[in-house]
């Protein structure tokens, strides 16, 4: 993003309901609302139930109620009144939420294409290395936003689902991917103002903790750092202090995740959004890390051999690493939160209780 401020006059500029319909018919035609489809065909299928239940329900009422020897009844007409209001509310609904979700779509690919980006309504598993991105099932990025600028970036909103059944849970997440200039070690800083309850991490994953880096100045106060192990002196170079300001002025409420050669800013709340703020800070946020990327396509991992170059002279004249990372840096090892192990075992603790009170004093 080119350091100047984003055009969001799409985000709020009234809207053509002609053009918003073409432009929804053109994505039918791309196949690109697969996924919406399936939505909208299930919302109208119980949006049907409820107007059929409405319409059988009136009818009772009525034949019940309307007539009284004959003659109209008060209370069967009010019945026929309520429920008709109720008809009218559910195809007002219906009608507001399928024009919302239209105008939405318009709206943020003609802000993409004002800023030289691109939009795509949903992709389904999105192949990503992040740590998100591993999680659960039924994957999918929506409202997805990338383009090269300067760097190649991307913002999407995230959902994936854990468990079935009744005990099925559906996470949401939002992500700000840039591309970097070199593979770098996997590195995660863990925001400390998002956390949970006794400062449990709000991650999907835990880290070994004897991969815990503490840095200089008051970076701790905002970030707990995880690297490799053997990798501290790399991740130190890294984040240099000119490089530290720049997170925790930027990006202290984001979780930030470094690996192979992308970089992930995570958040629990929508950002790809129609709030032309939250797109300001966006292309703030990036704009300002951006700055300071440059420094780290000069990092190469010394575990890398190189080998020696022959030369006339018949000495081995040996070259620098090459681009990459050796296999001990590409990942974290996972570790075992002691919060989550507490809650796990009073959850089963209760639901043993629970049974044991069924079984012996019913």
């Amino acid at each position: 993003m080119s350091g100047t401020p984003p055009d969001t006059s799409a985000l709020t500029a009234p809207v053509d309901r002609a053009a918003v319909r073409a432009f929804t018919a053109q994505l039918r035609r791309e196949g690109k609302l697969n996924s919406v489809v399936v939505a909208t065909i299930g919302l109208v299928v119980v949006g049907g139930i409820l107007l059929v239940s409405a319409i059988l329900m009136a009818s009772v009422v009525s034949f019940a109620l309307f007539a009284d020897d004959g003659r109209p009844s008060p209370v069967g007409i009010g019945f026929l009144i309520f429920f008709a209001a109720v008809i009218a509310m559910l195809v007002f609904g219906l009608t507001a939420m399928f024009r919302g979700r239209a105008v939405r779509r318009y709206r943020l690919a003609h802000f993409a294409e004002a800023n030289g980006l691109t939009w795509f309504p949903a992709v389904p598993s999105p192949d990503l290395p992040g740590m998100i991105f591993a999680e659960g099932h039924s994957r999918e990025a929506t409202d997805v936003i990338h383009g090269p600028r300067p760097r190649w970036v991307e913002v999407g909103n995230y959902t994936y689902k854990t468990g079935s059944g009744k005990s099925e849970q559906t996470h949401k997440w939002a992500y700000v991917m840039l591309r970097l200039d070199t593979p770098l070690p996997h590195i995660v800083l863990d925001a400390v103002g998002n956390n949970g309850l006794f400062g449990a991490s709000n991650l999907p994953a835990t880290f070994s903790r004897d991969q815990r880096l503490s840095l200089e100045g008051d970076f701790d106060q905002h970030f707990a750092l995880y690297c490799p192990t053997g990798y501290e002196r790399d991740a130190l170079y890294l984040f240099t202090p000119d490089v530290m300001a720049r997170f925790i002025d930027n990006a202290a409420a984001l979780d930030v995740e470094i690996i192979d050669d992308r970089l992930f800013l995570y958040a629990r709340r929508e950002l790809s959004t129609l709030d032309p703020a939250v797109w300001q800070w966006i292309f703030g946020t990036v704009d300002a890390i951006d700055a300071k990327l440059g420094q780290w396509a000069r990092w190469r991992d010394e575990r890398l051999a190189a080998a020696p170059a022959p030369v006339a002279s018949g000495v081995p004249l040996l070259t620098p690493p090459p681009v990459g990372v050796a296999r001990e840096g590409r990942r974290l090892r996972r570790g075992f939160s002691w919060v989550g192990g507490v809650l796990a075992v009073l959850a089963i603790g209760w639901w043993l209780l629970t049974v044991l009170s069924d079984t012996f004093f019913r």
